[in-house]
């Protein structure tokens, strides 16, 4: 008997979906180079984990700072010209740290200038890139559209930093060069979207609409309890902010192997991704996402302990396994619980989670290393991460036991016509 189900590459006959994959691939690409380069740099400057802290410490704050709005604004605008704003703002970080490079300066806050732009760029992106997803393709479609989604993200995540460290080779002028033509050529994709149809009742702009989402979030615990979880485990968990630290101290691996390293987590997303896109997870909700953090926290904790390169690749491998699945999940939960009126908002809540947990993590992680030592820091993250899973699954209970998705809370999109 034949399977009727739809094949989650049929999201990518839709022609816009297809541009807009094809530019988050690029700009994937773009950020994971970036942020190898960002780091070994920087790190060769100033042999200070508490500089590679302060990266993530300037891109956080801006991105926190506009988060909330860029919500509203995607509930309100063309989202399709709000990620064209986000682009044009990474763009002008790669720029800054193309000149920063060409000029051989040594002072390191043109680096933070740099990132702040960035932060600004994610800020628009994050809440506005996942709002325009379900405008994209039709209802039916989502789950293995999302899951695709995944998929080519993580994609990119695996190569860009290997080709970021490979590119470091040549120096790191090649690099951002390579990263600029990368978000120029993304930009271009979207420019190429065609403009999305107005929605209907749009409402004026109010500044005290812009906490809806925050709102929203409150009174749906199984949301709530799901963003929670993930920002609590990826912000005491996140030791890839160290990456540069262990490839060229404890490791001994160069530029080349920390792209190998920052690789590895991805490797095991994009394995997960794909077996999610062709078997979505359709029981046992609540299980799956409290074991993919607890799997986060234990191969944490492996890393941190080891000094062999197989055996902290292995466990960046099955990190990244980990928290694929509870992405999967959280993106979900937002977007079947979530009207599509209020979806930028609600996704800018998200957004700030998911900001917060990386960014904040990394200048946690940074502290940390600076306070207590590298080692002392990942596996003091890890238990933490550990403690994190008990605590959510007490505070939480109705996510604990939630064994399916909730059917999805919006009308079909008019957007999404199948390229013929």
């Amino acid at each position: 008997m034949n399977d009727a189900r739809p094949s989650a590459l049929e999201a990518l006959k839709h022609r816009d979906f297809a541009l807009y994959v094809s530019a988050r691939v690029l700009a994937t690409l773009a950020w994971q180079m970036l942020t190898v380069a960002v780091g070994w740099q920087v790190y060769a400057l100033t042999r200070d984990p508490l500089a590679l802290g302060l990266t993530g410490l300037v891109q956080f704050l801006p991105f926190v700072s506009f988060v909330l709005p860029a919500g509203q604004l995607a509930d309100l605008a063309d989202r399709r010209l709000v990620l064209i704003g986000a682009y044009a703002c990474e763009v002008l970080s790669a720029s800054v740290m193309l000149w920063f490079t060409w000029t051989a300066q040594t002072v390191v806050w043109p680096v933070y200038v740099a990132m702040a732009f960035f932060g600004v760029g994610r800020a628009l992106w994050m809440p506005t890139g996942q709002a325009i997803m379900p405008n994209l393709v039709p209802a039916a479609l989502f789950p293995r559209a999302l899951a695709l989604n995944s998929t080519v993200y993580q994609a990119a995540a695996i190569a860009g930093p290997s080709v970021g460290g490979l590119l470091y080779l040549l120096g790191p002028t090649v690099v951002y060069a390579v990263v600029l033509a990368c978000l120029v050529l993304a930009m271009g994709f979207i420019i190429a979207i065609r403009p999305l149809p107005p929605r209907a009742h749009r409402p004026g702009w109010h500044w005290q609409d812009t906490l809806e989402g925050l709102r929203f979030v409150m009174r749906r615990r199984i949301v709530l309890g799901a963003l929670s979880l993930d920002l609590f485990a990826v912000l005491f968990g996140g030791a890839t902010a160290l990456l540069p630290i262990y490839a060229a101290d404890v490791l001994d691996v160069g530029p080349a192997g920390l792209g190998a390293l920052r690789t590895a987590p991805g490797i095991g997303a994009v394995l997960t991704a794909g077996v999610l896109a062709a078997h979505p997870i359709s029981r046992h909700v609540g299980r799956w996402m409290f074991g993919g953090v607890a799997v986060f926290g234990l191969a944490t904790l492996v890393f941190g302990a080891s000094t062999h390169v197989a055996l902290s690749l292995a466990a960046l491998l099955v990190l990244g396994a980990g928290d694929m699945v509870s992405i999967y999940i959280r993106h979900m939960l937002v977007q079947l619980e979530t009207p599509d009126a209020i979806r930028g908002r609600v996704s800018a809540v998200n957004a700030i989670f998911i900001g917060s947990s990386n960014e904040l993590g990394e200048f946690e992680s940074g502290v940390t290393a600076k306070l207590f030592g590298l080692v002392p820091a990942v596996l003091l993250g890890g238990a933490a991460t550990l403690a994190v899973v008990a605590g959510g699954m007490k505070l939480f209970p109705e996510l604990r036991t939630m064994d399916r998705f909730p059917p999805p809370q919006r009308e079909e999109p008019s957007h999404a016509s199948a390229t013929p």
